[in-house]
């Protein structure tokens, strides 16, 4: 099976350990993952906040070179998803025209749904060699990936599903709350960080209360969020993990590194000693 892969800007700077887990855990799973030739940024909040225009073209021209590639996408990164599936479905029913052909008979995946199909988690248990049992998670979904319905397909928007049935299949223990879909303040932390501040640390109090030992997430800046508010806390930290990086560690035991998670400012490694999940 052969995917085109939107790895989108942040899996190429602050989100460079999910791309490793990514391309590892896809590798397990015998799915090749064709980077985009010459991908572009999809305008992600920025584009969308300023020109309705703007946030329909710069992910066309995705979408179009996909097209050439006759292959589905699909998006590591939530905002990047809800930019591509918005921007096919206002050129599939003619609200905007953009420069290239764009005939939108290509699936946009969102790879947590992608991953959660049945046939896809049970190729995912075929491939554990070390459940993750004994390590009990909140999924955190985010805003982005779910919301607009119409836009993203979710029927269960207020109750995901699609990460706690993946971490379920490594053997770890997802546990229910109430904060799947809050918003962690995603980038208004540029303009006013007293805001996202509080949203993130309500979350991560939440998570603590579910009596959580780690969060998971998709999202590369509701990670940065969750993870770096706890930058300067010595005590009851909660480790912040992409869902790839619990996959990869249930595919290779073996191979699992300290260095997996050397870009993590809350260190995870303690905790996965703790659960006998790494050396």
């Amino acid at each position: 099976m052969k995917l085109a892969f939107y790895p989108g800007c942040s899996l190429e700077g602050m989100a460079n350990d999910y791309s490793q887990s990514i391309t590892a855990v896809f590798r397990n799973l015998d799915i090749e993952l064709v980077e985009i030739e010459d991908w572009s940024c999809c305008g992600a909040t920025a584009a969308h906040s300023l020109s309705e225009l703007m946030a329909v073209t710069l992910p066309a021209r995705n979408l179009a070179q996909a097209e050439k590639m006759g292959m589905d996408i699909v998006s590591p990164c939530a905002n990047c998803y809800n930019r591509l599936r918005a921007s096919q479905i206002m050129i599939q029913k003619r609200i905007f025209d953009v420069p290239w052909k764009i005939t939108g008979k290509i699936e946009v995946h969102d790879m947590t749904r992608f991953l959660a199909d049945p046939d896809m988690l049970e190729r995912i248990m075929t491939r554990v060699r070390k459940p993750l049992e004994g390590l009990k998670v909140v999924c955190y979904y985010g805003c982005q990936m779910v919301r607009p319905p119409r836009i993203t397909g979710y029927t269960d928007y207020e109750n995901p599903q699609t990460l706690d049935r993946i971490v379920a299949a490594v053997g770890a223990k997802a546990l229910d709350w109430s904060y799947k879909t809050t918003c962690c303040g995603a980038s208004i932390g540029i303009g006013r960080r007293d805001i996202q501040e509080s949203l993130t640390a309500r979350l991560l109090d939440k998570a603590r209360q579910a009596n959580a030992e780690a969060v998971v997430t998709s999202c590369p800046l509701c990670q940065a969020n969750l993870d770096i508010l706890q930058r300067n806390e010595t005590e009851s930290t909660i480790p912040v993990f992409y869902f790839t990086e619990l996959l990869r560690l249930a595919f290779e035991p073996g191979r699992a590194s300290r260095k997996w998670f050397r870009m993590h400012i809350t260190d995870p490694v303690p905790l996965l000693r703790i659960k006998e999940l790494l050396r």
